[in-house]
């Protein structure tokens, strides 16, 4: 489907407005050429004294009364219009982005996704706002001039219009040319918005480095990018007015040389030549603005097909039509012969034949070098990725079965990277429900030990944090996520410990409020502390996406070639040496 029209097909439901914005193009544009035929009147009529001026004043008046009218009323409903089309796409885009399943992000970056919403979206908000107005507007004034002409001597109408299809090719042509430049200029602008999105969010980075004039080379080169494919819009379309102009320039020609004739065989008045001519002088504007339309669209076509790229990206997790809710979790969660792979990556298994049981309210430790397929396992649960083959159950019910809403809410995490967004702390802990009551807000504070800092800021849980949390400190944050989990209250946990750094007291506040956020929970944690795995009431141990062994820490241990006594012996847990087993463990 032509993407201008499937563009259009997004104004349908103000097709009232667009009634009434052609109502008032169409007196526009009668008003238009009404005027310019008073010129005949004047000349034959009202010079000559034949012709009543205070008819003719009341006739010009009112004409440029109604044109202004119709160009007022035209110009608001279509700018309104469009601006209503624009906030609809960039509504169903970012919905339709955000529904998408983690493979979609992991395959493209932040910055082209917002280039999509922010830069392409832009794009078709001039084509729909003013180019499409433009268009109609114009053009039924072009109508309008072109039908006065034909009632002031068809013949002469003919010689003009002769010059047109010598206009059409061009336009064609240099329309697409336009169309292809625009989509690359759109294509550097994305890569530009991805480098500075990239050097905005590592900042520090740079800055540890010292590497800002690296970053600025970035910048620059793909900032060059961006102009040297602008120029080359640019470049064609500074060809079409003066095109335009050279074309209209041999009508002139044609006409004056066809028109003398005419007044000399007494065929035609001064005053009908000199109406004609003004009425074909005043054509020349809307089909200089026609020309320029052509490029505008082709500008947005090229925009919008970018949109409907993404717009017609199927999610991969599908919610099955007779999907049922899930009920809470009461017994157990089961893995049968569970296999994944990425779509793009089909012969590539990052898990294989993984199978085992977690009854309702068990610890569960996954433990692994990097790569083995911890994080892939987990995801697997909220169906941020679907398996390849196998099934995963929660009291028996297969999870592609159930509805998505309903399975997630059964699911909390928290994850290695704590994830903050720019609003209030208690906006923070209370995400996705903006009527919780403050009350809860601070239940989940106190358990998540994060009531007290909270209450020695100056707004309290008014406080915003700034992006990312970066107004708080590394313990804050995490303290943060965890009342964010308990707040939510699922009867899942999924949890990655995170393994940076923290001073010995924000340390053990955020071991504690982590002992809080498992009990009475079932728990997945991807362990990287060795009290962690000793409270575990089952650990698991991959190695390339198998499961290699199972059991409890003591057990384990006990097996000196296995595994899991490999990667205790290679220190990957926190708070434990080869051979020795803390007598206090960072969390009893």
């Amino acid at each position: 489907m032509n993407p201008l029209y499937r563009l259009i097909a997004y104004a349908r439901p103000y097709r009232g407005r667009f009634a009434a914005a052609i109502v008032a193009m169409l007196i526009y544009a009668a008003a238009n050429a009404a005027v310019t035929y008073q010129i005949k009147f004047m000349i034959d009529g009202v010079l000559t004294g034949t012709f009543a001026f205070a008819l003719f004043a009341a006739a010009v008046m009112g004409g440029y009364l109604l044109k202004g009218i119709g160009a007022y009323f035209a110009t608001f409903l279509m700018t309104d219009i469009g601006q209503k089309v624009v906030r609809d796409v960039r509504n169903q885009l970012f919905r339709h982005i955000i529904d998408q399943s983690a493979s979609f992000f992991s395959r493209r970056s932040t910055g082209q996704l917002l280039s999509r919403i922010t830069n392409d979206v832009n794009q078709i908000q001039q084509a729909v706002s003013e180019t499409l107005g433009d268009l109609l507007r114009e053009g039924l004034s072009l109508v309008g001039f072109a039908a006065l002409l034909f009632i002031l001597d068809w013949r002469l109408a003919l010689v003009t219009v002769f010059i047109a299809p010598l206009a059409v090719h061009p336009l064609i042509r240099f329309g697409k040319r336009i169309r292809s430049t625009t989509r690359r200029s759109q294509e550097e602008l994305e890569h530009l918005t991805h480098v500075t999105a990239e050097a905005f969010t590592g900042h520090r980075i740079v800055k540890a480095f010292g590497a800002e004039a690296h970053e600025e080379g970035r910048f620059k080169r793909a900032a060059h990018q961006v102009y040297r494919t602008n120029l080359r819009v640019t470049r064609t379309l500074a060809i079409l007015p003066s095109l335009m102009e050279f074309l209209g320039g041999g009508a002139t020609v044609l006409l004056i040389w066809y028109g003398s004739r005419q007044i000399a065989r007494g065929e035609l008045t001064v005053g009908e030549f000199t109406a004609f001519v003004v009425a074909a002088f005043m054509m020349y504007t809307p089909v200089k603005k026609l020309s320029r339309v052509n490029a505008n669209l082709q500008q947005a076509m090229a925009a919008s097909e970018r949109i409907f790229q993404v717009l017609d990206i199927h999610s991969e997790v599908k919610e099955r039509a007779d999907a049922l809710p899930l009920r809470p979790l009461r017994h157990a969660i089961e893995f049968q012969n569970v296999a994944f792979a990425y779509a793009d990556r089909p012969s590539r298994f990052i898990l294989r034949d993984v199978s085992f049981s977690v009854e309702a309210g068990e610890m569960i430790a996954l433990v692994g070098l990097s790569g083995a397929g911890k994080t892939t396992l987990v995801n697997l649960i909220p169906r941020f990725f679907d398996v390849t083959s196998g099934a995963i159950r929660i009291d028996g019910a297969d999870i592609r079965d159930v509805t998505l809403k309903s399975l997630r809410a059964q699911v909390g995490i928290v994850t290695q990277e704590t994830v903050l967004f720019d609003e209030t702390i208690a906006s923070n802990i209370a995400y996705g429900a903006p009527d919780a009551r403050l009350e809860d807000i601070e239940a989940a504070a106190r358990a998540a030990h994060a009531h007290e800092f909270i209450t020695a800021l100056a707004s309290r849980y008014d406080t915003r944090i700034g992006e990312r949390g970066q107004m708080l400190s590394g313990g804050q944050r995490q303290r943060l996520a965890i009342a964010r989990a308990l707040f939510k209250n699922s009867p899942i946990l999924i949890l990655d410990e995170a393994t940076s750094s923290l001073d010995a007291e924000s340390e053990l506040l955020v071991q504690e409020a982590l002992q809080n956020l498992m009990r009475n929970r079932t728990s997945f944690v991807i362990a990287h502390r060795l009290s962690t795995v000793r409270r575990a009431d089952k650990i698991i141990v991959l190695e390339k996406g198998r499961i290699v062994e199972v059991g409890r820490h003591d057990d384990l241990l006990a097996n000196p070639d296995g595994m899991y006594a490999r990667l205790y012996s290679l220190q990957i847990f926190e708070g434990g040496r080869p051979g020795h087993v803390p007598p206090h463990p960072t969390i009893q």
